[in-house]
């Protein structure tokens, strides 16, 4: 499908779930290019040209450091003046799993700094292993998030064994938390193995101020197939979308405005 909306996905060495994300999208409406970060450093591609920009999960530069340290110093220190300008003129900004810990080391989410500082990390799972399964999900319905309008709730995976969110003190107040683990009655849960990190408030996903950057730690591009689900078979569900379809689908909507 042709589509006015243009979609970068952000690649990195290291970076594996960018067929998924422009799959998505394309689905969803959208026309993806597929771009290696060196591309926009060397200004052979221009994050200008698009309006929405996706840094998708993997492992960047194998998680070397901490996970995505590397990717997110390229941003801040390579595009430092590309990135901002994208969100000022009203870019969309989707990261999933290894974008969601990209996206809080640059501190372009929660979209501000403490005294200089970074506000928010994700950091080892409190089961101190790599946490690889399907989860609960509930979906804040006060959040100004654009990508998750007309969601309540959602089952999908997750892959990471950086997942913990933790704060400053006093900087959760100030955050736009999105999406909750929850148990499978869609109770938000700090416990294990509902919750599969430890976030703190079980929080899996937040945004900016404006809606307009979206990060979480599960995985929405490993559903948009209904085929996708664990059980689909016992549920008998063949056709239609899967649980993480309609964040590419309102995502693609809002851009067409742009």
């Amino acid at each position: 499908m042709n589509s006015k909306v243009k979609i970068l996905v952000l690649r990195a060495p290291g970076t594996n779930c960018d067929g998924e994300t422009i799959f998505a999208f394309e689905e969803a409406g959208g026309s993806c290019a597929l771009v290696p970060v060196g591309e926009l450093v060397r200004h052979e591609k221009r994050l200008a040209d698009y309006q929405i920009m996706v840094i998708p999960g993997g492992f960047s530069y194998g998680d070397d450091i901490a996970a995505g340290k590397v990717l997110a110093g390229e941003l801040r220190l390579k595009l430092r003046e590309e990135v901002p300008e994208f969100v000022r003129r009203g870019g969309l900004i989707l990261g999933a799993c290894n974008g969601f810990q990209v996206l809080v080391k640059t501190s372009i989410l929660p979209g501000f700094e403490v005294n200089g500082l970074q506000p928010l990390t994700l950091t080892n799972n409190d089961s101190g292993r790599f946490e690889c399964r399907w989860v609960h999900l509930g979906v804040n319905q006060d959040s100004p998030c654009v990508f998750t309008k007309g969601i309540e709730r959602m089952y999908l995976p997750v892959a990471h064994g950086e997942g913990k969110l933790v704060a400053l003190p006093g900087v959760l107040s100030r955050v736009h938390p999105v999406v909750y683990y929850t148990d499978a009655g869609g109770k938000k849960t700090a416990k294990y193995p509902d919750n599969p990190n430890g976030s703190a408030d079980a929080i899996a996903g937040i945004c900016d101020d404006s809606g307009r950057i979206f990060a979480l730690m599960p995985h929405p591009e490993r559903h948009i197939r209904a085929t996708q689900h664990p059980q689909w078979t016992r549920l008998g569900n063949a056709s239609g979308y899967g649980d993480g379809f309609k964040i590419y689908r309102n995502a693609v909507e809002w851009a067409e405005g742009l």
